[in-house]
């Protein structure tokens, strides 16, 4: 693949968002946000398909949202510390649960995905507090569509406004969205507690 064609990436984009934001619903730190944005802006230079990219970046952020809320609502998150990564995947968990608080609500399920590590801290904090499944379910689905919907425009809008290569409008794109979910973060983080809900026995490892 020639990571500087932009018909190399329409081509790959589609393969890349499923895994990527499936991923990023347990682990944050994988860049999901950045590839959906570059699938906007390669929808504006004409080599993929909106739809499409909206269809799949939607499905892969819900379905991720199920796995850990599931994870959690069966109390099976220690299946984790089996493995080492897993046990760094777990801490992380905690950690982004400290940070975004403790809120499991519906409008916390919708909107805290907007800002860092909200998303895996609203799914697990849900399971926790045994939130319905057919309630959880329709939010995280209203909720991954809206995060879709608002990434793959930030992408397109970059793209036709700038009329720059794929890669610079996707650039753009990301750090009009850091900027925004930071400053989302900042207010939303004052109001919650910083204290994870999280209560398991044993060390993390």
């Amino acid at each position: 693949m020639d990571f500087g064609s932009a018909d190399s990436w329409g081509e790959a984009i589609y393969f890349w968002i499923i895994p990527v934001v499936l991923g990023d619903a347990i682990f944050p730190p994988i860049p999901s946000e950045m590839v959906v944005i570059t699938g906007g802006a390669l929808s504006a230079d004409g080599r993929a398909n909106i739809f499409l990219v909206l269809a799949l970046a939607a499905l892969a952020s819900w379905t991720g949202d199920i796995v850990v809320f599931q994870l959690f609502r069966r109390r099976l998150s220690h299946v984790l510390d089996r493995w080492k990564w897993g046990r760094r995947v777990h801490q992380g968990i905690h950690d982004a649960l400290a940070k975004a608080g403790r809120s499991s609500t519906y409008g916390a399920i919708i909107g805290a995905r907007f800002i860092p590590g909200g998303r895996l801290a609203t799914s697990a904090a849900a399971g926790i507090a045994n939130v319905s499944v057919r309630g959880f379910s329709l939010c995280a689905g209203l909720g991954a569509v809206l995060w879709a919907c608002w990434l793959v425009g930030l992408g397109y809008f970059t793209g036709s406004a700038t009329k720059l290569p794929f890669w610079a409008s996707s650039l753009i794109g990301v750090v009009l969205g850091l900027v925004v979910g930071a400053v989302v973060g900042i207010i939303v983080t004052r109001r919650r507690g910083n204290r994870s809900p999280v209560e398991e026995p044993g060390p993390l490892g």
